[in-house]
């Protein structure tokens, strides 16, 4: 039997899952869509800590992901959802080493996004460095503010 490691957001989550999954249940029920019901989402240990912007021209999401190589990152936009995941892998204990205390949250991660109907949706980037991933997400053309000039007479 292996030690396992209480961690209260781990205990947090667990709360989000079964409050999503009781209202998904009634959502069913009364024609409602189904959000974050994955199994990435329920096998999430944690999720990234997330800045959200807007500008003009785009929505940008900066996600804190520090010890998370590139190819542990997935991203995928499916029906306004955007959903990012992955693993933050434990280091390897060594004999040579003697932990007094562990604070950083290691294994899966996921996180999703309801994103606005007005977008392109073919032109989302992603950039990643430095521990933080960088998604910008272009505003489609209609639903940027257009100035209206004043003509005086």
């Amino acid at each position: 039997m292996s030690i396992v490691k209480w961690n209260p957001a781990r205990e947090l989550l667990n709360v989000e899952r079964e409050i999503n999954i009781l209202f998904n249940s009634f959502g069913g029920k009364f024609g409602l869509s189904e959000t974050s019901n994955n199994d990435e989402y329920q096998n999430a240990v944690w999720s990234p800590l997330t800045d959200i912007s807007e500008d003009k021209d785009n929505y940008v999401l900066r996600l804190d992901l520090p010890g998370v190589n590139k190819e542990d990152v997935k991203i995928s936009y499916s029906g306004g959802q955007l959903n990012i995941s992955g693993e933050r892998k434990q280091e390897k204990e060594t004999k040579e080493f003697k932990f007094h205390r562990v604070e950083r949250v290691y294994g899966k991660y996921f996180r999703s996004f309801a994103l606005p109907g007005d977008i392109k949706d073919d032109k989302i980037d992603a950039e990643f460095k430095n521990g933080q991933l960088l998604i910008t997400i272009p505003k489609a053309d209609e639903t940027k503010p257009k100035e209206i000039s004043i003509k005086f007479n």
